[in-house]
Parts: C-alpha cells; structure tokens; sequence
C-alpha cells in the first residue's frame, strides 16, 4: 500500500510509484498514433467522424467504467475488512490466552506462548494462501520444522492450524485449566477467523466475470481508437495531445479497477499484508506479557501434594 498525504497536491499528482501511468504509456502511445493519423486525414484528405456517435457512447462507456471501479473498490474494502476482523479476533484470542487460562507454572506459561505463537501464525499462513504462495519456508519465524511439514502436505492450511490450537485448547480443558464456558469464547473467536478467512478467499477465488471484463475493454478501445477521427475537425494538429489524453483518463480508470479486484496481492496499491502481520504479532506479544501470570517455580511441597 501506498502511504501518502493526501493534502501534499504536488507529491500525490507528481509520484509515479503506485500510478497506472507505467502501464498505461504503451496503449497512451498507440492513441497518440491514431490521433495523429486522423489528423493528418482530416488536414490533407478532408477525412472525419462525425462526433454525435462518440458524444452518445461516452456516457454509457463513462456509467460502465464507474460500475466497473465501484465494483473492484468494494471488493477491496471488503478485503479490508476482513483482515480487520482478523486483527481483532487475534487479538482477543490473545487476550484469552493471557488471561482465561489458569496457573501460573512455567508448563503453563509455555502452553501460552505456543498458542500465541500459532494465533500470529494463523495470520501468516492465510496470506500465503490467499496468494497462492505453496513455499512456507518463509514462514520459519512463525512455524516449527515439523509443522511446516505436516502443513505442506494438505491444502487446508490455516484451518489445520486452527485446529491445532483447538486441540491445545481441549487438552488444557481435560487438565482443569481451562472451564467449558471459558473454552466456548474461544471457540467463539476461532469459529470468527474461520468466517473471516473464508469470506478473503470468495473474493480471490470469485473475479469479476469474463464477459463483463472483456466487454468493457473492447468498448474502451473501440472507443479510444475511433475518437481521434471524430476530434480531427475541431483539434486538427493538436488531436495526437487529445487522444493521448482520452486514453490516459479511460484506460486509467479500467486499469486501476483490475489492479485493486484482489486486494491481497503485492501490487503497490493493494493491502499492506505484511504491516498488518507485524502488527498482530507485536499486539499479541504485548499483551501476553502485559497481562499473562508469571510463571513460578514449583515447590517441593507443591511437587510432592
């Protein structure tokens, strides 16, 4: 994600990371050429459009271009808001942990540390998924050897995962650390991170559909390529500037929506998957320590009872 300010004019209009314009320059170059060929037909052949046709399409082409980034943007929020209950549930998760599991021993406070460990590793591994990444050797920080060996195998990753901690959750039960009523609010929380995880991979797993897509980008460059001539009478020598210009604004707009569809990729402008990652880890640390009961040594009596 591009982090910008937004009352800085000249940064925003000027910065070309994060713009379309790159991709853009190729398609801009052949509507200049086309611009300057309908120009030179008009100027030295009389040859032109008349522009009531490209007047009445516009506005459909303008209604489906909007439609068409409204639809890419609200995937994209969506996007947004599902990391964010992710957050949010990895976060309360980790407040549980530190504080609805009882004792204070050092097995205890290790159990604690595994299962935060393996809530900041749920985040982790969705995001592999959601990017259709199969390597999780990257993930060594976040997983044990044995575990990315085991996760490797399946396809379900992040709902093992989740299991595992369910697991871990049971046996702290069966050992009388955790009540039935405790262990219901987390299995509250891991049911929400399941939700959330499924609602990320509708959007990636649903693009916005062919015939749409294709439709809507043979209007723009029928359109685009045809304008020129319609321009030439009025624009003459000036219509390469113009058709230039007509195709920065529309292939812009088409590009941006199919740059922010799948806002869980690596595109500058899609979500800062790695900032938010960093951020539940930190979170979690942080209040495992803040809040978890430090672990004491076992006394003899304590040992012998």
């Amino acid at each position: 994600m591009i982090d910008y300010e937004a009352k800085n004019w000249t940064d925003v209009v000027f910065r070309l990371r994060g713009s379309v314009l790159p991709r853009l320059f190729p398609r801009i170059l052949v509507a200049a050429g086309f611009g300057a060929f309908a120009a030179w037909l008009y100027v030295t052949r009389g040859v032109k459009f008349p522009p009531i046709a490209h007047t009445l399409i516009g506005v459909a082409l303008g209604l489906l271009l909007v439609f068409r980034t409204n639809a890419s943007y609200d995937r994209y929020w969506e996007g947004r808001r599902l990391l964010g209950a992710m957050v949010n549930r990895t976060r309360d998760l980790s407040r549980q942990i530190a504080t609805l599991i009882e004792g204070d021993d050092a097995a205890t406070a290790a159990e604690r540390s595994e299962l935060r460990r393996l809530t900041a590793a749920f985040y982790w591994v969705s995001i592999f998924g959601l990017q259709k990444l199969t390597d999780l050797g990257n993930l060594a920080g976040h997983l044990e050897p044995a575990e990315v060996a085991a996760l490797e195998k399946r396809s379900a990753r992040a709902p093992i995962l989740l299991g595992w901690i369910s697991q871990r959750l049971v046996a702290l039960a069966r050992a009388g650390k955790l009540t039935e009523p405790r262990l219901q609010l987390f299995d509250a929380n891991l049911t929400a991170l399941v939700d959330a995880l499924g609602g990320a991979e509708r959007i990636v797993k649903t693009p916005i559909p062919f015939a749409y897509a294709q439709h809507i980008k043979t209007f723009v460059v029928l359109f685009c390529l045809t304008a020129p001539f319609a321009m030439a009478e009025s624009m003459k020598w000036y219509t390469p500037i113009a058709a230039a210009l007509l195709a920065f604004a529309l292939y812009g707009i088409d590009e941006i929506g199919v740059e922010i569809e799948d806002p869980f990729g690596d595109d500058p402008n899609d979500l800062p998957m790695d900032r938010i990652g960093a951020a539940i880890d930190a979170g979690s640390h942080e209040l495992l320590d803040a809040l978890a009961p430090r672990a004491r040594a076992v006394t003899d009596d304590e040992r012998a009872a």
